[in-house]
């Protein structure tokens, strides 16, 4: 018995363990931060639809229709890459010599020097950019959406107190959307979760990659089988990883709404 939990402490506690735990801050962190910036173009968007003038609601109405229409795995894989090469050929176009571009051999970068080599915080970056942009289409019309409820006669009354019309939409008109936008933003929150199981297409060791190499069959030449495919063992424990995620993030949405509807409750009940 006693051997038992001693193997069990010594395998569990290794240092592809500690580096499998320590993995799970770079999912927090890009949802989180995908999270963030999803709202941030999520109010922009809804913004440049919302606005009187044709370019605008026809740039807000492009980026949340074709965006949406984006695959996320394409759009995963496309916009950090298409960033690195565009940052590398800036880089070329300054260091490049016709010398260094004849002396490099690979088809890119253009010379050795504007070579940009990106680590886990910078792809851990350009994932959480990515998110943000996807999923910020998906915001955009549920706050533009979430805008229209709002009682007009709240905003006519803003201006009749002579607010100006950026003060009528960011004091009275976006704060009060928010009640009507918070149940289909904790859908988009959902979604940003899930989608965090894509970031090793980016090169970064999360969650997901890390399950796959510490659950594949282990052999080792001094011992032999460590242990056979365990898997949906590991798989199991992102499951139960991903659930309490959604529990925590329905109870932190609930707070957030039963706060930000209390003054729309009590003028209906008067």
């Amino acid at each position: 018995m006693l051997d038992d939990i001693a193997f069990w402490v010594s395998y569990l506690t290794n240092g592809k363990h500690l580096t499998w735990y320590a993995s799970f801050q770079f999912t927090i962190f890009a949802a989180l931060m995908g999270g963030t910036l999803a709202v941030i173009f999520g109010l922009i968007g809804a913004t440049l639809k919302s606005s009187r003038h044709l370019p605008l609601r026809m740039i807000g109405s492009f980026y949340s229709a074709i965006v949406r229409g984006v695959p996320d795995v394409l759009f995963f894989l496309f916009f950090p890459l298409a960033f690195e090469q565009a940052v590398e050929w800036i880089v070329a176009t300054q260091v490049c010599t016709p010398e260094t571009i004849a002396a490099q051999t690979a088809p890119w970068p253009p010379c050795r020097e504007a070579n940009w080599f990106l680590g886990t915080s910078e792809y851990l970056m350009l994932a959480s950019v990515s998110l943000g942009l996807v999923y910020g289409a998906f915001a955009t019309n549920v706050i533009h959406g979430a805008m229209r409820s709002v009682p007009a006669g709240q905003l006519e009354a803003a201006r009749a107190y002579g607010m100006s019309a950026r003060q009528v939409l960011w004091r009275i008109h976006i704060r009060q959307m928010w009640v009507y936008a918070l149940p289909g933003l904790s859908n988009v929150w959902m979604l940003i979760v899930k989608a965090t199981s894509l970031l090793s297409l980016l090169q970064i060791a999360d969650i997901v990659l890390w399950a796959d190499r510490l659950g594949a069959p282990n052999f080792l030449p001094a011992v032999g089988l460590v242990h056979d495919d365990w898997r949906w063992r590991y798989y199991l424990v992102l499951f139960v990883f991903y659930i309490l995620v959604t529990w925590l993030s329905e109870r932190a949405f609930d707070a957030l709404m039963r706060r930000t509807g209390r003054g729309i409750l009590s003028e209906a009940r008067g």
